[in-house]
This record gives C-alpha cells, sequence and structure tokens, in this order.
C-alpha cells in the first residue's frame, strides 16, 4: 500500500526487449505506446513536480507558523497581567474552540489551517501561557510578505502559473 495523497498512476505496457505482437493485439500497440509516451513525459517532469511540491511544503510550514504565533500571542493577551492567572489559563484551554474562533475571525484565515485542537490543548497544558512572548509586528508583517510577496515571485522564477 502506498502512503500518499495524490492517485497513483499505474502505466500499460511491454517494456522487455521482445518487439510488440500486433499479430495478436493491435489495438494494443496503440496504448502501449500512447502508454510508453506518458511515462517518459510524467519521468521528465518529475524534478518541475518536486520542486512545487517543495514550495507546497514550504508553504504549509509557513502557514502553520504563522498560525501558532497569532494563538499563541492572543493567548497571551487574554491572561491577567497580576491575580488569577492558572484560572484564566485553565479557562482558555477548557474554552479554546472559542479563542481558535476568535483568532480566526480577527485575522480572516481559513479554519483548516489551524491544528487539530485536542492535540494543540495537550501540548499548550505544560505552559504558562503568561510567559509566552508577544507578536512583534515586524514578524506578523515578515509571514504576509513571504505568503504573499516572497512565495508567488518565487513561484513566477519556476514558470509556475499558479
Amino acid at each position: 500500500m502506498i502512503k500518499d495523497r495524490e492517485v497513483c498512476r499505474v502505466y500499460v505496457g511491454s517494456f522487455n526487449t521482445e518487439p510488440i505482437n500486433t499479430a495478436k493485439n493491435p489495438v494494443g500497440e496503440q496504448l502501449f505506446l500512447s502508454e510508453q509516451g506518458d511515462l517518459i513525459k510524467d519521468l521528465y517532469d518529475i524534478p518541475h513536480r518536486s520542486c512545487d511540491r517543495k514550495v507546497n511544503e514550504f508553504v504549509k510550514r509557513v502557514r502553520a507558523a504563522r498560525i501558532h504565533a497569532l494563538i499563541i500571542s492572543h493567548l497571551k493577551k487574554q491572561m491577567p497581567s497580576m491575580m488569577g492567572k492558572q484560572k484564566a489559563q485553565d479557562k482558555l484551554i477548557a474554552n479554546l474552540e472559542e479563542e481558535f474562533y476568535k483568532v480566526q475571525l480577527a485575522h480572516q484565515l481559513p479554519v483548516g489551517d489551524f491544528p487539530p485542537i485536542n492535540k494543540f490543548r495537550e501540548t499548550v497544558r505544560g505552559f504558562d501561557f503568561s510567559k509566552f512572548p508577544k507578536l512583534d509586528k515586524r514578524i506578523e508583517d515578515t509571514f504576509t510578505q513571504v505568503l504573499n510577496g516572497d512565495i508567488p515571485d518565487l513561484l513566477k522564477s519556476f514558470d509556475n502559473p499558479f
């Protein structure tokens, strides 16, 4: 079993040293030659698709880092400055769905970019929210510049129309 999100392509052909027997099946030759042409074309496209996959993976990581930074900054802002920190943190963890929704609305983010809520909840339980760093505006602007400027420019340099 192949664990990949992409649908696997299966090529039909005769790749031995013998010529195709057209006497038995004349349609088979056309199919085999067509499939062989597709295989050769796909083999030549591997480096291009590899680059696309790497850029797409990079975009996913940048978006995930941005979301995490925004969530952490939001949780930090919700913490009281003096008393009742643990109680406030426990309430934030319990209502994490609501906090994710607030971040989503405030920054117009797709819900699919957010981390799995239960895993995130378990991860942040061991941290003190009041010690989280504030999100520097320059870092937020850098995320925006990378996603909206640098990556599209990079894709243009690889002749990618997307």
